[in-house]
């Protein structure tokens, strides 16, 4: 599993990436026949997930921003180019 999320994150460009969720089965290797154990896993699980989850707002929101920015730029390109083609 751990090779197919680095061979798909690997397609993306270097400055984007996405955070991967990989769980071990507990500290010992197993769960255990449950109770404190398997509420700890689950609520460490929660945590992880709601950072991973925290951290891809974040980086769509910087990509968002970069793209408002690109699409300014291009309209100016634009706009010179039309001035200078009349």
């Amino acid at each position: 599993m751990l090779s197919r999320c680095i061979s798909r994150n690997a397609k993306l460009p270097t400055n984007f990436r996405i955070a991967s969720r990989l769980y071990s089965d507990g500290p010992l290797g197993g769960s255990g026949p449950g109770g404190v154990q398997d509420i700890f896993i689950k609520r460490e699980r929660a945590k992880e997930d709601f950072f991973a989850r925290q951290q891809e707002r974040e980086q769509l929101a910087h990509v968002k921003e970069q793209l408002k920015e690109h699409k300014k730029k291009l309209e100016h390109l634009e706009n010179k180019i039309n001035n200078l083609s009349k």
